[in-house]
């Protein structure tokens, strides 16, 4: 689970280098950082989520 932080960093540089590459300017590309950080953050939140509904079925066994 943890490694799913590293996540927005990787997508973050990858987006920042592609903007580079193309020659947009970081200040122009801000509203895909923000959908990086956005949808990452769901996915993290939701997977926490589900393993704290589902953690009580591992004591029972």
């Amino acid at each position: 689970m943890t490694k799913l932080f590293i996540l927005p960093i990787l997508l973050s540089l990858a987006w920042a280098l592609f903007l580079n590459y193309n020659g947009v300017p970081l200040k122009q590309g801000k509203t895909g950082f923000l959908y990086i950080i956005g949808i990452s953050l769901t996915v993290i939140f939701a997977l926490a989520l589900l393993l704290w509904l589902t953690a009580g079925q591992n004591l029972k066994s």
